[in-house]
């Protein structure tokens, strides 16, 4: 009997060669053993469907039941804008992945059921939870004449000066440019400033000082205005002080002059003599 050699190597496998394309993506794939999620070629192939909308359905089948996926936590999670992802779920609701509803809660609350189908069409959609239905319109009484609604009310125009007056129209130009030195929030574009220049103007026409318009365009602004030259527009409006009245000339008496003849203090606006002496007085009596 010959002896073994157990010193001797062990044969060496020979390995499987893969198959190695001529061109194009060679795969070395490892199997998953956890934490993995079963895609389909229907959706990771699919040829109507963008890559934005195949790969925002492979994130929310790779989600646990009960993760919202609104359009606002996609945002924050992804960095597409909201209308690219707003698309996507578009697509995805439009090829059968997603299926979004309306319905009213027990106590009034409207929300969005969404359901995702990894294969649209293979089975019927999961149940819902019961939910009270909404209720019926009323239905109106026939031929029920209804009122027209009432035409929207127009804004009214900005002030404008009653007289052009460059010199003036360069100091509202002023103020409006240096609203940002003392609020940042007033910081108002070059259009805006021409736009509302001549409103200022009619303000100043009406001898407002300018620091009075500054009080009543900045005192209590919005915290977080988001559009200040709106709020600035209606401010002038709506606040255009009335014009002061005319101012009434004031009547002085005629000074006192003496009489060239009897020496009398008489009033006239010129020298000469007192009604005693006048000589055409006197022919007249």
């Amino acid at each position: 009997m010959a002896p073994q050699h157990f010193s001797a190597p062990p044969c060496a496998e020979s390995p499987v060669p893969r198959p190695t394309p001529g061109s194009g993506v060679v795969h070395d794939n490892t199997r998953h053993t956890n934490r993995y999620t079963v895609v389909g070629n229907h959706l990771a192939q699919h040829r109507e469907l963008t890559l934005v909308a195949i790969g925002l359905a492979v994130h929310i089948q790779s989600l646990p039941a009960g993760a919202r996926i609104g359009i606002k936590c996609l945002t924050a999670r992804f960095p597409e804008s909201e209308a690219r992802i707003a698309s996507a779920l578009r697509e995805l609701e439009a090829a059968g992945y997603l299926e979004r509803t309306r319905q009213r809660l027990p106590n009034g609350r409207v929300i969005t059921r969404t359901v995702s189908h990894n294969q649209p069409g293979a089975g019927p959609a999961p149940a819902r939870p019961a939910l009270r239905p909404t209720p019926a319109p009323a239905p109106e009484p026939p031929n029920a004449p209804t009122a027209p609604a009432p035409p929207p009310t127009p804004k009214p125009p900005l002030p404008a000066p009653a007289a052009e007056d460059p010199a003036r129209l360069s100091t509202a130009v002023a103020l409006l440019a240096g609203l940002r030195r003392e609020d940042p929030r007033l910081l108002l574009t070059e259009l805006e400033i021409k736009r509302l220049a001549p409103a200022v103007s009619a303000w100043l026409e009406r001898d407002v000082p300018p620091d009075a318009v500054h009080r009543a365009l900045t005192v209590r602004f919005p915290d977080d205005p988001r559009h200040p030259a709106a709020i600035l527009a209606h401010r002038l409006t709506t606040q255009l002080p009335p014009p002061l009245p005319a101012r009434q000339a004031t009547l002085r008496p005629a000074p006192l002059q003496t009489c060239e003849t009897c020496d009398r203090a008489f009033r006239s606006p010129a020298p000469g003599h007192c009604r005693g002496c006048r000589p055409d007085l006197k022919e007249a009596a």
